[in-house]
């Protein structure tokens, strides 16, 4: 009989670890959270120093029960939650459960810690226990009790002032503002004109082209060429002359490698590379570190994936050096270890970054036992971490002055004469611009060339992009705004509350999510500053390192917020949703409002109910009245349901015919009908895929037999087989990075053929 109980947090590594530890050790699993605070008001009391109520969570009771059960039967009783606050407040739980039962009087109960699943790691941790970290505790308990305060207070409000079913969050607030304030911004942007001027040349069969960056002895800034007359009269100006080559510049250039992945990075490489969101990053991280079966058991393929440290073990940091030298040139193993330094000055260093427990678990060794998603995640990890301790990629870079007239063109090249690290990994980033790395011939100063060609080319400013999942995340993380391992349950929640909407992967915010921002930065500006949100993260660290006590954090938190809720009861829900507009209503000459309902804003009149002029935001008064006219009735048809006239009539998504006997008959169909692609659907065999379009406008394709069918696809199909897993058809996809592309649409297989480059770029 067992004489050890390990408690862990999830089931699938209760499996790996009782493989380790022998008949000796029970290993059973909390399946996460075992308490949570009670879910009505009052479960935080700040009249008692913040006491908190709590209660089993329902789901979890019978796995409780099966942990006191198997106490009563063994002598020792160690808590192997995960590794950080989250998994030091589980296991205090715990023991608080087991201690009102009174089964731990003759029995020790004692923390371990592990941040990788494999055997040496987890007997290692087993041979040094310790006492559950209260300090840790109370930083989870605090952020908490405050998410819970700001939830129960703020969010009510919102459903008196807005609409029912609304939420406010202390970090889901300040990231909706993020995304706000960045449509704000491109709403605002007034895009400026603004000319380059090139000059073409060659030399034998090498062609090159250079950009004036001085005129009349000026250096050229970004609008000093304005307009299309300015850059003709330069050109004028430099017509006629020679190129004559005034200087030579070269130099050697490094680049070293990024870090290993924090849980941040890893999630911002994730969605840039492989096209997962954040939700499904973590999830598979998750799966890797827990332990995947492969062929000698199972074990866990990478360590933590909660991290905000980019430090290594000695241990993993001589096995990686090891690898390198053995497959690669010794150039590429530089004299000593690479280390680098958090830039989270809050980073624990007791954690790692994130890495494979072994670099010698090559990614094509483990895929077989793999998902895709496994295998594409474990991949980025491993080359990542191996790259990160290879030389730096050096380069010889050239700048060349040319002379014409007077002005000063400059051509640049790049060179690469070494890869290093860049032979395994390379960083992605957010919005790049493409560097010209131009091949540029041999030249000398002095040497004249022909001028080809003098020409401007005509550009206009840009508004700032809008959010990836990618540049929130590291926007959220720049500005403190919650914690890594909390990034993807934010995302999640403002998709689910519907305050966004991601249309090519990028997010826009809804009528909604725009109302609760303006709100919540009107009359809660504080709690919604980036400033005061990353203050309270740090002071949460603080309560974590035991150099802050947690109640007078939540004391102080508690005074200004409890005041201003109160404050803010007073406000009428019209000052809340209501705009005024300078317009009069052309129905009864009222002035005219933008109002906010169950479908979003839409324009009113100020004298409802009396005057019942609305339409919607964007459309003019005379547009308005052109489709209020006697309505447009379909010719030579009845409506099938009920005999009655058929109608063109106008909704929320737009135009649809509908029957006039409409509330009685509630017949409806498209106004145009979908476009058939003539491409048979690939799952039911009998219908085809037509063109769709989605609640938000976004076009789709999906099977003419709906409901029987719900196959669909975002991607306009393509009637050939893949010629990797023989799925019926492949889909047509376009993206800046990639060009136009033919893919498969099943993810397992991951087929993908360029049929044509990006736009831009020439084929090879």
């Amino acid at each position: 009989m067992p004489s050890s109980l390990l408690i862990v947090e999830s089931p699938s590594k209760a499996k790996t670890l009782k493989k380790y530890l022998g008949p000796d050790f029970e290993v059973l699993a909390s399946y996460g959270h075992v308490r949570d605070l009670v879910p009505k008001n009052g479960a935080v009391d700040p009249e008692k120093d913040f006491a908190m109520k709590y209660q089993l969570i329902a789901r979890n009771s019978k796995h409780v029960d099966a942990i006191i059960e198997a106490v009563n039967k063994v002598d020792h009783v160690y808590l192997a939650t995960d590794p950080d606050r989250e998994g030091e407040a589980i296991s205090w739980h715990l023991v608080e459960i087991l201690n009102k039962k009174k089964l731990l009087k003759d029995k020790t109960a004692q923390r371990v810690v592990f941040h990788e699943i494999t055997k040496n790691a987890v007997l290692e941790a087993i041979a040094n226990p310790r006492a559950i970290a209260q300090d840790l505790v109370d930083a989870q308990q605090a952020r908490r009790a405050l998410d819970y305060l700001v939830g129960f207070n703020l969010s009510p409000l919102l459903w008196k002032k807005i609409r029912r079913g609304l939420s406010a969050g202390r970090v889901q607030s300040p990231a909706l503002r993020l995304i706000c304030e960045r449509e704000n911004e491109i709403k605002a942007f007034v895009e400026q004109e603004y000319w380059t001027v090139h000059l073409d040349s060659h030399k034998s069969r090498t062609k090159f082209s250079a950009k004036l960056t001085q005129f009349a002895g000026k250096k050229l800034e970004q609008f000093d060429v304005p307009n299309e007359a300015e850059q003709s009269r330069i050109l004028g100006l430099l017509a006629g002359h020679a190129a004559n080559v005034t200087s030579i510049e070269k130099k050697k250039k490094s680049r070293s490698p990024a870090a290993p992945f924090t849980t941040s990075t890893l999630q911002q490489e994730a969605v840039r590379k492989l096209g997962m969101t954040t939700d499904r990053t973590m999830r598979t991280a998750q799966q890797l570190y827990e332990g995947i079966d492969i062929g000698q058991g199972t074990v866990g393929l990478i360590t933590y994936m909660r991290t905000d440290s980019v430090a290594l073990a000695n241990e993993a940091v001589e096995e990686i050096r090891g690898y390198i030298a053995e497959r690669f040139d010794a150039e590429h193993l530089p004299k000593n270890a690479v280390s680098y330094k958090n830039k989270s000055k809050n980073a624990q260093e007791a954690h790692e970054a994130i890495r494979p427990t072994s670099i010698l678990r090559t990614p094509e060794s483990v895929k077989p036992f793999l998902t895709t998603d496994q295998f594409k995640l474990y991949d980025m990890v491993w080359k990542r971490t191996l790259a990160c301790q290879m030389a730096p990629a050096r380069f010889d870079t050239t700048s060349i002055d040319i002379a014409v007239g007077d002005g000063i063109f400059r051509a640049s090249g790049q060179v690469q004469v070494f890869a290093g690290f860049l032979s395994v990994y390379e960083e992605d980033v957010d919005d790049a611009e493409d560097e010209e790395n131009a091949k540029l011939p041999l030249l000398t100063e002095g040497e004249t060339l022909p001028v080809d060609k003098l020409y401007g080319n005509q550009h206009f400013t840009q508004p700032p992009p809008r959010f990836s999942e990618a540049s929130l995340v590291k926007a959220l993380e720049e500005f403190g705004i919650g914690r890594p391992s909390t990034y993807a349950s934010i995302i999640s929640t403002l998709k689910d509350r519907e305050y966004v909407i991601i249309d090519k992967k990028r997010f826009f915010p809804t009528d909604t999510g725009d109302i609760v921002n303006k709100f919540l930065t009107e009359h809660f500006a504080q709690y919604v500053d980036y400033n005061f949100t990353a203050k309270l993260e740090n002071q949460l660290d603080e309560i974590a390192s035991g150099s802050r006590q947690w109640v007078p954090v939540m004391d102080s938190f508690w005074k200004g917020f409890s005041k201003q809720i109160t404050e803010k009861e007073g406000i009428s829900r019209a000052e809340v949703t209501t705009e005024s507009l300078d317009e009069a209503c052309p129905k009864c000459s009222k002035p005219l409002s933008i109002k906010f309902g169950k479908r979003g804003r839409f324009i009113a009149c100020t004298g409802y109910p009396d005057c019942d002029y609305t339409r919607n935001v964007g459309e003019t008064a005379e547009q308005a009245a052109a489709e209020a006219e006697a309505p447009t009735v379909i010719e030579d048809r009845t409506c099938p349901d009920c005999g009655g006239e058929l109608h063109i009539k106008k909704g929320r998504f737009g135009k649809f015919i509908g029957c006039a006997n409409y509330p009685k008959c509630k017949h409806i169909e498209p106004l145009e009908k979908p476009r058939d692609t003539g491409v048979q659907c690939p799952e039911c065999k009998t219908g085809s895929l037509i063109e769709r379009k989605s609640r938000y406008g976004k076009l789709f394709y999906s099977c003419n037999t709906y409901p029987k069918c719900k196959y669909a696809t975002w991607n306009p199909p393509v009637a050939e087989p893949c010629p990797k897993c023989n799925w019926p058809i492949l889909t047509l996809k376009t993206t800046k990075r990639r060009g136009t592309e033919k893919v498969c649409p099943q993810k397992e297989c991951g087929y993908a053929e360029q049929i044509a480059p990006p736009e831009g770029k020439a084929e090879a």
